[in-house]
């Protein structure tokens, strides 16, 4: 039976996802704070990890890095307010498989847990060798050219992926969170001569300063406090095979000198070891930063910049390659049927239309989590606007009522001061983040109930 931990510090979500889990023949445990949480994460493994992102005195964030330490296998999924996608982002980037937006629903959560521990799995699976006789069972990773959208920025990076795939040419692979960085690095795998070998992918974002070393490069039975047994690092495991390093600009610059001897010198030293291993790995990196820039200001290393750099591959944002939303649309939407049992047919027009229109600053994977809740909420059989997120169906729609405008201010009143000063910033605030409330109330670092009240007392209509 799988295990999944709930944090958060609502016990009555506790207590609701206890019993719908427990009923789906899940083996739960709560907490309802940070510290609870790491005490149970030191004695228990679980499966997956329903995780809170505002916690008292902690955050989902500062959560994630310690549980990818405590129960790295575990499949961690944060709950966070709708649509606040800068949050989403930063927790997909720190390690979390996934993310579900307030309000919680039941099925979206089933499905999400059974997917989240499905791809954990499948990600951590490590085969005992990486001679070939033991790696000539491992699936390899089966592209699909229909998973390319038909635009043209699509259709150039189907053709260099094509050209660079046969070679042993090192990628940089550059683009957003969520433009597909690591789809387009399995790709290249797939299509060279080592696609039958090993492709590991490692967040270097994810892994914590003190254990890249190992997770990289492996390490002997007892060289470190916590070392039990010996461990083979992702760049053995992937011996013959490719090995992608997702986010190479968070590697610290100690990893970075051993990074750059193994590309010189296609050798590895474990952590506690005295002898070198030969290793034949092709490297493709990707990052979401402009690693040029970084190697000129000196916080990543020049050297290994000209040694990864031999061919690039730019990824364009999906809201400059409109042509492909319709079609990703639809692959989404088939994948979402799937996982919650759906039948949905298909999308309505006008519900395409506003698609392409919206601003996607999360891409692909903005997009995903959107289709994916709309088919959750479709009672019809094809998409509506009401199963859309309201800032994509009324992107501009929301404007302060004019009502609302702040009232003279009364110098000698003092508390009217107050008063109107705290309505007037929660005004400017509001135009900034385009009258997102869930937004607004972080950048005023309140909750979002305590916004809704302050709106209401200060008349304040959107």
């Amino acid at each position: 039976m799988e295990k999944i931990l709930i944090i958060d510090d609502d016990k009555d979500i506790c207590l609701t996802l206890t019993r719908f889990l427990t009923k789906n023949g899940f083996e739960t445990k709560y907490a309802n704070n940070g510290a609870d949480a790491l005490a149970i994460l030191k004695t228990e493994k679980f499966d997956s990890i329903l995780c809170d992102y505002k916690l008292p005195k902690t955050t989902g964030l500062e959560l994630i890095q310690r549980i990818n330490i405590l129960n790295p296998e575990a499949a961690t999924i944060i709950i966070t307010g709708y649509s606040d996608l800068k949050t989403a982002v930063e927790i997909l980037k720190h390690g979390a498989s996934d993310y579900v937006t307030k309000p919680l629903f039941p099925d979206e959560i089933l499905a999400s847990i059974k997917q989240a521990i499905k791809d954990k799995k499948s990600k951590n699976f490590i085969p005992e060798s990486s001679s070939k006789k033991d790696t000539k069972n491992i699936k390899p990773f089966v592209s699909s050219a229909i998973e390319f959208g038909p635009s043209p920025q699509s259709k150039t990076t189907q053709k260099h992926i094509d050209l660079i795939a046969p070679t042993d040419m090192s990628v940089i692979i550059t683009g957003e969170t969520g433009t597909g960085k690591e789809f387009v690095a399995k790709a290249i795998h797939q299509k060279s001569l080592r696609k039958n070998e090993p492709f590991i992918a490692i967040d270097c974002g994810a892994l914590p300063k003190d254990l890249a070393g190992s997770e990289l490069f492996g390490h002997l039975k007892g060289s470190f406090t916590g070392a039990l047994s010996d461990k083979k690092g992702s760049f053995e495991v992937a011996n013959g095979g490719t090995i992608f390093l997702d986010e190479i600009g968070n590697l610290s610059y100690d990893n970075q000198i051993k990074l750059l001897r193994v590309l010189q010198e296609r050798k590895i030293k474990k952590i506690g070891d005295t002898k070198e291993i030969a290793i034949d790995v092709r490297v493709i990196v990707a990052t979401n930063e402009n690693l040029k820039k970084s190697a000129q200001e000196g916080s990543f290393r020049e050297d290994i910049f000209h040694r990864l750099n031999e061919f690039s591959i730019e990824l364009a944002p999906l809201r400059e390659r409109p042509e492909d939303i319709r079609f990703f649309s639809t692959v989404f939407l088939q994948n979402a049927n799937m996982q919650l049992n759906k039948e949905i047919k298909g999308l309505k027009e006008e519900v395409v239309q506003k698609l392409e229109n919206y601003q996607w600053q999360g891409n692909l994977r903005e997009l995903q989590n959107v289709i994916k809740r709309a088919v959750l909420l479709c009672q019809e059989s094809e998409l509506s606007l009401i199963c859309l997120p309201a800032e994509i169906v009324h992107p501009n729609l929301l404007e302060v009522n004019s009502t609302a405008s702040t009232p003279p201010l009364n110098s000698s009143d003092l508390k009217n001061a107050s008063v109107n000063a705290e309505r007037a910033a929660i005004l400017t605030v509001l135009k900034k983040v385009n009258y997102n409330k869930t937004k607004a109330a972080q950048k005023l670092n309140i909750d979002r109930k305590t916004l809704y009240n302050k709106l209401k007392a200060y008349e304040i209509d959107l």
